[in-house]
């Protein structure tokens, strides 16, 4: 399952299943007599929740430059896109785009269900972040084209940092812990269920970031093959300063993940938590299961690792690809090229999202929410592009191991050790 940046509407449930906006579209590669009929985009409910105009805007460009042909945008659920599009590939009636995250991609590419492109044919191709350019890579070719992107960060209190006494975020990882003692002296006494950092255990993402930031990894490629990686001494030590940081400011259930952090969040009994920025925003909507009593009361930093640099975040984040079996996949590639422009990319900055591109991240303001990922999405990092990763997702090794280990039922290096069998297993299949 792959990570994607759920935007406030996504999580609210608020969204419709499939939609579609007309326009322009296809055009069979090669054939340049072929200039009319339809062009199938697939996106997910990101765009039609957050960036409407940003479609709407590009399908106005393609159509001055395709006017006898249809744009026809569907919007699809990420729980079960993939679930289509493997229908879809399997059959003849293919969509000529589709968005991918970053994590999914890799199957697919191995597999040859999209179609190569040539990179210099998009603005900053050259600078494309290298957690979305290299997950569309494979065998020297690239195959899809980064979209958007969204690292995590800090978020915390500002109210309650006040009244400890800190007025700014911290900015290493020593000030990091002195202002969660503080947040736990003050607040964790009056209250049992006060947690001064919410870390629940199976968080994988937080976790790994962790074992990145210590040099360590979830699985490396050796020989042509892909091993399990938690049970060298710096993954180790990453899985220990996490478990660290959860056993020292964490109260609360060790074997849940962190699906519903807005909603905990916004019960007003957490200092600082870890995650996306959309979600400082989540907590204040009861829609989410937030409190609106907490408007104005949270604010974004880049996270200081135990290193001394900043805590490596997973990239998660969207591409958009062209099925091999399109019939349009010149014009497939040129929307994409629309979609995906330093234009575009505005546009999705303006909404609150990061750019694809290192250059356009010096665009994001530095004061505002996003200022901290811009910052943090340089050290930014995506899981391993093995062919049987979908497998490890599959598997909850991730999430297994780290309840183990936050519970306490296993040392840190017993635990990953047995994680590193069990990614063997799988991870190589195709």
């Amino acid at each position: 399952m792959a990570e994607r940046i759920f935007r406030s509407a996504a999580v609210l449930g608020a969204i419709a299943v499939l939609g579609s906006v007309t326009a322009c579209g296809g055009g069979r590669p090669g054939a340049a007599a072929d200039r009319s009929g339809d062009l199938t985009v697939w996106l997910t409910v990101d765009a039609q929740e957050s960036w409407p105009d940003l479609v709407s805007e590009v399908n106005d460009r393609f159509h001055r430059k395709h006017p006898g042909t249809r744009v026809k945008v569907e919007y699809q659920q990420w729980t079960s896109k993939n679930q289509k599009l493997d229908a879809a590939l399997a059959g003849r009636q293919v969509p000529d785009v589709v968005e991918m995250g970053n994590s999914e991609t890799t199957n697919y590419l191995v597999n040859g269900a999209f179609a190569p492109l040539d990179p210099s044919a998009f603005d900053h191709s050259g600078e494309w972040l290298g957690a979305l350019r290299d997950a569309c890579r494979n065998d020297g070719r690239t195959y899809c084209v980064p979209y958007y992107a969204g690292p995590r960060v800090g978020i915390y209190r500002t109210d309650l940092l006040h009244q400890v006494g800190v007025d700014r975020a911290p900015r290493s990882y020593t000030e990091l812990r002195a202002d969660l003692d503080k947040l736990k002296r003050k607040f964790g006494a009056a209250d049992k269920n006060f947690s001064a950092f919410y870390m629940p255990g199976r968080y994988w993402y937080a976790a790994m970031a962790f074992v990145k930031d210590a040099g360590g990894d979830i699985a490396v490629q050796k020989d042509g093959r892909w091993h399990g990686a938690l049970s060298s001494a710096a993954s180790v030590k990453g899985l220990s300063a996490w478990k660290d940081l959860l056993d020292a400011y964490y109260v609360g259930d060790r074997s849940k993940d962190n699906g519903d952090e807005p909603a905990v969040v916004g019960q007003g009994r957490v200092g600082m938590f870890y995650g996306n920025t959309w979600e400082a925003k989540a907590a204040t909507d009861s829609r989410s299961g937030g409190s609106p009593q907490l408007r104005g009361k949270f604010a974004t930093f880049a996270f200081p690792g135990p290193s001394g640099r900043l805590l490596p975040p997973f990239l998660g984040g969207s591409t958009l690809a062209v099925p091999a079996k399109s019939a349009h996949q010149d014009r497939a590639r040129d929307w994409i090229r629309l979609f995906t422009d330093r234009t575009s990319q505005r546009r999705l900055i303006a909404a609150d999202t990061l750019p694809n591109n290192t250059a356009q991240l010096r665009e994001v303001a530095a004061d505002g929410v996003n200022g901290p990922a811009a910052r943090a999405a340089g050290r930014g990092w995506v899981t391993p592009l093995a062919p049987g990763w979908a497998a490890v997702e599959k598997s909850n090794v991730l999430q297994e191991t780290l309840q183990d280990i936050a519970t306490g039922k296993q040392p840190v290096a017993d635990a990953a050790r047995a994680a590193d069998r069990r990614i063997d297993a799988v991870i190589n299949e195709n």
